[in-house]
């Protein structure tokens, strides 16, 4: 279960005027560390403005409090493979969709870019698991 979280960088940047025609969403799982059953996951979120435009870049870190077996599985999923077990990964990503994506709404206005919509909720296919 996620207990809280920080937002560690932000940066916003317009490189070039014009109306952008679409964005790219991309969150990046940098780290993880447990510690008995916490688990703190560190990540990297971007929003690329299509044509050059601009582009949101936030990091963070997550804090989450796991039950012993499955703070264990998370630590041995992520140093294997590079990846969270699906259902903890579906909760984190979410997560730090709705963080960013709230908090990037204040951050990209003053360079006058179109605020990243709120995605909606990521649910990890059979396809994507089975990967």
């Amino acid at each position: 279960m996620i207990t809280g979280g920080t937002i560690d960088y932000v940066e916003a940047k317009r490189e070039k005027e014009g109306d952008p025609k679409g964005i790219s969403i991309d969150i990046q799982i940098t780290s993880v560390k447990v510690e008995g059953k916490k688990v703190t996951v560190k990540y990297d979120y971007k929003v690329i403005y299509n044509e050059g435009i601009g582009n949101l870049k936030m990091s963070g870190t997550l804090f989450a409090d796991e039950e012993l077996k499955k703070a264990k599985e998370i630590e041995e999923t992520f140093k294997k493979n590079q990846r969270l077990p699906d259902d903890f990964a579906e909760v984190v990503l979410n997560t730090v969709s709705f963080t960013c994506g709230t908090n990037g709404i204040l951050v990209i206005r003053p360079v006058n870019l179109t605020p990243p919509i709120m995605p909606p909720r990521i649910e990890l296919s059979k396809q994507a698991k089975s990967a």
